[in-house]
C-alpha cells in the first residue's frame, strides 16, 4: 500500500425467542409495548427485519399486512406466527470514522445531532463509538439525548493517524450491540464513511495500526458472524469528497492492490448493508443531519417478521433466509426493493439472543 495514503486508502439474529412468561402458546398480532419485559423461553422464533420500499422512488411501502410477505428458510416456505411495525424498541451504535476525508463531515452532523436524534422514540437507546484502526466508545447506551449529542460533539474533535480497518470497526460495534441494555430491542449500527478502507494486512497494521494488538485484526468474515450472531443491521450514511475519490482512483488503478484485496479482504459497506438488511444512503456535508433522521425513520418503520423452524439444524449452522411479497402486492404498489438479513447461526443452546435491528 501507498505509505503517502495511510489513512484514505483504507457482524440468532438472528434469531429471536420473543418468551414472555405469561405468552400463550399462540403469538398476538403485534408484541406489547412493554420495553421492559422479561424475555423467557416457550418456543424458538426466528425474527426478521424487512424494509420494504417502491424501487423508483425507494420510500416507505406503509400499512402491508402480514398475508403480504412469504418468508423461507432454507428453501422451504415457514409460516409467519408473528408481525409487527415499528413496536419494538431501537438500540443503535453511531459509528463514525476519523480518517481524513471523513472527519470535516462530522462537525456539521454533531452541530444538529439534536435535531435527528428526535426522531428517535423516548424508549431507543443509542450509543456512539468512533474507529480508524480499533474502535473507542465515547457514550455506552443511553437513553439521555444529552449524553449522546455530547458524544457526537467530542468525535467532531477528534482525529486518528491509523489506517481505516472496516472490518475491526464493524465488529466491535457488533460485540457493543450484544451489550445492549434493552434485551428486546432491534439492534442497529448507523455507520458514518466514505467507505475507503485499508488493507487489513500485518504489515499495514505494524505501521498505521498499532492500537490493533499483533494477532487480534479481525477479519470480514469475523466482522458478519457478529453480526449474525448479535442481530445486527448495518446502515450507513455514505459520504465522499475528493480525497475519497482519489483514494478510490489508486486503488481501482492498482492490481498489486486488487490481488491484496483478495487477500485480505477490506470490508465494503455496501456489502455489509445487503447481507444483513440494511441500507445506504449517500449524503453531502450540507445535509448530513437531515440524512441522518431520515435514514433513521427509515429504520423506524420497517416490519419485523417472526417463525418457527419447520425443521431443525445443528447448533452453529448457518440457515439461509429470504423474504419476499405475495405478488399481489406489487401489482398494486408496482416494483419493489424487499430487505432483510440473509441469515442466521443456529444457536448454541435456548438461551438465543434477542430480535433483530431491522
Amino acid at each position: 500500500m501507498d505509505r503517502r495514503y495511510p489513512r484514505t486508502i483504507r457482524h440468532l439474529a438472528i434469531v429471536a425467542l420473543t418468551w414472555l412468561a405469561c405468552l400463550p402458546p399462540s403469538f398476538p398480532q403485534a408484541p406489547g409495548d412493554d420495553s421492559e419485559a422479561t424475555i423467557r423461553t416457550t418456543a424458538e422464533l426466528v425474527t426478521v427485519g424487512v424494509q420494504v420500499l417502491h424501487k423508483k422512488t425507494e420510500t416507505t411501502v406503509e400499512q402491508l399486512k402480514q398475508q403480504d410477505f412469504h418468508a423461507y428458510e432454507d428453501g422451504v416456505e415457514q409460516q409467519i406466527r408473528f408481525f409487527s411495525q415499528d413496536t419494538l424498541p431501537l438500540s443503535i451504535v453511531f459509528l463514525f470514522d476519523l480518517t481524513d476525508s471523513v472527519r470535516p463531515v462530522l462537525k456539521p452532523l454533531a452541530e444538529r445531532a439534536r435535531d435527528a436524534l428526535r426522531h428517535l422514540k423516548p424508549e431507543d437507546e443509542a450509543a456512539v463509538m468512533v474507529y480508524a484502526a480499533s474502535a473507542d466508545l465515547l457514550q455506552d447506551f443511553t437513553t439521555d439525548r444529552d449524553l449522546a449529542v455530547a458524544a457526537m460533539r467530542k468525535a467532531s474533535t477528534m482525529k486518528s493517524g491509523e489506517a481505516a480497518f472496516f472490518n475491526e470497526g464493524v465488529f466491535q460495534a457488533a460485540a457493543r450491540l450484544s451489550q445492549a441494555k434493552n434485551p428486546a430491542s432491534r439492534r442497529v449500527i448507523i455507520w458514518l464513511t466514505d467507505n475507503v478502507p485499508n488493507i487489513p494486512s500485518e504489515s499495514v497494521r505494524r505501521t498505521v495500526g498499532r492500537s490493533v494488538p499483533r494477532g487480534s485484526l479481525h477479519s470480514e468474515e469475523d466482522a458478519f458472524r457478529e453480526l449474525f450472531e448479535t442481530g445486527t443491521v448495518v446502515s450507513a450514511l455514505l459520504e465522499r469528497s475528493p480525497l475519497s475519490d482519489l483514494s478510490i482512483m489508486l486503488m481501482n488503478d492498482n492490481p498489486v492492490m486488487t490481488l491484496f484485496r483478495l487477500q485480505n479482504p477490506p470490508g465494503d459497506v455496501f456489502k455489509y448493508a445487503d447481507r444483513t438488511g440494511g441500507q445506504v444512503m449517500k449524503s453531502e456535508r450540507k445535509q448530513v443531519s437531515s440524512k441522518l433522521a431520515e435514514l433513521i425513520d427509515q429504520i423506524r418503520t420497517r416490519y419485523s417478521l417472526g417463525y418457527r423452524p419447520s425443521f431443525k439444524k445443528p447448533p452453529g449452522t448457518f440457515c439461509k433466509i429470504r423474504v419476499a411479497m405475495n405478488p399481489e402486492v406489487e401489482k398494486r404498489e408496482g416494483r419493489l426493493l424487499v430487505r432483510a438479513k440473509q441469515g442466521y447461526y443456529r444457536p448454541q443452546s435456548t438461551l438465543l439472543p434477542p430480535p433483530d435491528g431491522r
